[in-house]
């Protein structure tokens, strides 16, 4: 058996998906994990438009706001803007145990693919990959180009997890939080915390 991760760096990037990365983010605090977020400048603007949600745009706020709206414990949450170089996740010596980019823009699959670094979500990914940690990246809505698809090939060939977020409907859900849901399920399970947001197949509810 796999042990949960103690800490993953969760990245919000300017995709629409937001709400499977609120989602996540709760269900990561929820289960106990120490959690470094990444929230690029379009996301909160995403969040503002999918989940009509304003977020402080400081990060001492924004961690702040999020640890009481979600009830998480002081200091589980961490909060870097896109070019605080001193966060732990910069550097392969203090790398998290996984890192998950949810929502994830094409630029930023991109980026990470061809090995850039130029902000701190694109560093924190280049660690992943150097230090052969976990990394999953949730891409934004189809269709996808060629590129797009090489993009994400050549990633999954470095043992990247390409996670589209394309609900199952054999559960049969009944609300769009169903489908959420069985998204953010995927993640947790690839990341190995434990769960209880849907029933797993054969067995009942």
């Amino acid at each position: 058996m796999h042990p949960a991760p103690r800490s993953v760096t969760l990245a919000w990037t300017g995709a629409s998906g937001m709400p499977y990365g609120v989602r996540l983010l709760q269900c990561l605090l929820g289960a106990g994990v120490k959690v470094h977020l990444l929230v690029s400048s379009t996301a909160q603007i995403v969040i503002k438009q999918e989940l009509d949600l304003a977020l402080p745009s400081r990060v001492q706020e924004l961690a702040a706001f999020l640890t009481q709206h979600f009830s998480a414990d002081e200091g589980q949450l961490q909060v870097y803007g896109r070019e605080e170089w001193f966060a732990p996740v910069a550097s392969g010596s203090n790398p998290a145990d996984a890192m998950v980019v949810c929502p994830c823009t094409m630029g930023s699959l991109a980026a990470i693919a061809q090995g850039l670094a130029d902000n701190l979500i694109e560093r924190a990914a280049d660690v992943m990959l150097k230090e052969q940690r976990k990394l999953i990246l949730v891409p934004r809505e189809t269709p996808y180009s060629a590129l797009h698809l090489e993009n994400m090939l050549k990633l999954a060939r470095m043992g990247v997890v390409i996670l589209p977020p394309n609900p199952g409907f054999y559960h049969h859900p009944q609300s769009v939080a169903d489908l959420v849901d069985f998204v953010v399920a995927r993640i947790l399970d690839q990341l190995h915390v434990p769960h209880e947001l849907m029933a797993r197949w054969g067995e009942s509810v």
